[in-house]
């Protein structure tokens, strides 16, 4: 297991550097730049404030810069909010991303999963067509739809819900979680559909079934574990998914995180801000991922086997 850790950090480090790399001369190729907004500013002061920030310099000699302060963990200051750095954003935005990304996938779990072993208990039935067919439509669903269409039933026509915020209620985070959450369930339940059939279809499990267990013993008991296999490994991407897509989310609910910061340094072109937010979620989803294959291999034998090797 050691040696399979390792081989994945080392992996890891040239993806970070192709990431960094990669967003790091983007941003600066795009068009203007984060003093652009700035009306009846004098030569004399933009020239003050591209030598501030470090702009006045080569653009490699820049990179070259921001990859040493990286080293030491310094994400730099923001361009946009000058009293404050990269680092104090993200302190203070992360927390309320990371806290909706978990009610978020338990939602997706607690959901999907039972969704998915139902429907495989008896497939090609009523029993699996009505959740996988509600599967489909969260796939198909996208969150910018479903997060209005729950505002609007639930938060305006019924008033049971508030529709924006976070942390004045516990009922602030119902809607959130589901409408991040949705698109996630449903494929956890085709996922586990597919994971548990093959389960299903073993000789165990038939030998299981000829000494006179109960269905949901043999479900439960003996198939569970490695039906649920494949979810294991989807977990890490699902997670990193999250973290991506509750940008939307936190903008039509009005969530002060992570997102809100990302898509405001991205319209104010906070250079900063836009690479140490790439940085810090890019080191997040390969930290879910190394998380979900160590989880997959303590689960597989066979797998732990090859990892050793």
């Amino acid at each position: 297991m050691l040696r399979f850790l390792c081989k994945r950090l080392a992996l890891a480090i040239p993806v970070m550097l192709v990431v960094i790399t990669i967003t790091f001369f983007l941003i600066r190729l795009a068009p203007g730049g984060p003093f652009d907004q700035e009306r009846n500013v004098p030569p004399e002061v933009m020239a003050n404030l591209h030598a501030q920030y470090n702009l006045d310099a080569p653009v490699v000699r820049q990179y070259f810069d921001y990859l040493g302060d990286l080293l030491r963990g310094d994400l730099g200051p923001s361009f946009r909010y000058t009293t404050r750095s990269v680092n104090e954003m993200i302190a203070r935005g992360f927390p309320v991303t990371m806290e909706l990304g978990l009610y978020a996938i338990l939602f997706a779990l607690l959901v999907g999963m039972p969704a998915g072993i139902i429907a495989a208990m008896r497939p090609n039935s009523l029993q699996d067509y009505v959740p996988m067919s509600a599967a489909m439509v969260g796939i198909c669903l996208p969150s910018f739809v479903l997060g209005p269409i729950l505002m609007l039933i639930f938060g305006i026509w019924l008033g049971w819900l508030p529709v924006s915020g976070w942390g004045s209620t516990p009922g602030d985070k119902i809607l959130p979680a589901i409408t991040l959450g949705s698109t996630y369930a449903a494929y956890i339940a085709r996922i586990t559909r597919g994971g548990m059939l093959e389960v299903l279809s073993q000789d165990y499990i038939r030998t299981a079934r000829a000494k006179g267990l109960s269905t949901w013993r043999v479900v439960m008991v003996h198939a569970l574990r490695g039906g649920v296999t494949p979810v294991v490994s989807y977990l890490g991407p699902a997670l990193a998914g999250l973290l991506a897509g509750s940008f939307v989310v936190e903008t039509i609910f009005q969530i002060p995180g992570l997102g809100r910061f990302y898509i405001q340094a991205a319209f104010n072109r906070d250079y900063t801000m836009i690479m140490g937010t790439t940085v810090f979620l890019a080191g997040l989803i390969i930290l879910f991922n190394l998380i979900a294959d160590v989880i997959l291999v303590w689960l597989n034998p066979r797998l732990r086997q090859e990892a050793g090797h």
